[in-house]
């Protein structure tokens, strides 16, 4: 659970920073592509948001498969014989 709240929080801070630098009034005087503080003309924090997007979405769907591993084991484990 703490694991799951370290994610939620690293998604939503990386979020809010990536928010500002391409949508807030700091994006008007972003670096050029190239500049130092990006990568591939995007701020570093873009990757970081979406690099925690992928961690949350696999986490999840890691859960969701143990879980429905969980479910068959215990319907096998409780049919009557």
């Amino acid at each position: 659970m703490k694991r799951a709240l370290q994610v939620i929080l690293g998604v939503c801070f990386s979020g809010v920073l990536a928010y500002r630098e391409l949508f807030g009034t700091v994006a008007v005087s972003c670096p050029a592509p190239g500049a130092p503080g990006t990568v591939f003309g995007y701020p570093a924090c873009v990757y970081g948001f979406f690099m925690y997007l992928l961690v949350a979405g696999t986490a999840a769907w890691g859960l969701r498969a143990g879980r429905k591993a969980e479910a068959a084991r215990l319907r096998e484990h409780h049919a009557p014989a």
